[in-house]
């Protein structure tokens, strides 16, 4: 897999039915090895091992309902009161990150309500701040204690 422009990450990567699979540290078990989940995973860790996001407040693949249509937004992260201050939304680091892929999280968060929402490939990430009904660019991913 591609090095990304993120730490890198132990973990535990197996080879099943001629396929690879890594270890999620949150859902706590093996996932299929992706382009995306390679990028989520180091993501997943860059969260909790850099930015101080407690593992038992983040959830992963979590579904929601959005105009009749099932979902699944990649990473949530919670402050202690349960409420969503983080959305993180993965694309493979083959894809370039664009309007389509804004649109998508903003239409996830919709649903999720997060204070923040980072899009990622990997290789770049864009952090913005929902602020009434607009999202605000920041210049970092702020860390847990910033906005928990």
């Amino acid at each position: 897999m591609k090095t990304l422009n993120l730490p890198e990450i132990e973990c535990k990567i197996r080879e099943k039915e001629e396929n690879y699979e890594i270890f999620d540290v949150i859902r706590k078990k093996f996932v299929f090895l992706t382009p995306e989940e390679w990028v989520r995973q180091h993501f997943i860790h860059y969260m909790i091992h850099y930015l101080g996001y407690p593992k038992p407040l983040l959830t992963v693949e979590s579904g929601l309902n959005y105009n009749s249509l099932r979902k699944r937004s990649d990473i949530v992260a919670y402050n202690s009161e349960g409420s969503p201050v983080l959305l993180v939304e993965c694309k493979s680091y083959k894809m370039k990150v664009n309007q389509q892929a804004l649109n998508q999280v903003t239409i996830y968060n919709k649903r999720i309500l997060a204070t923040h929402v980072v899009l990622t490939n990997g290789v770049k990430h864009y952090c913005f701040k929902k602020e009434g009904n607009n999202y605000n660019t920041l210049t970092e991913i702020p860390d847990y204690g910033r906005i928990a």
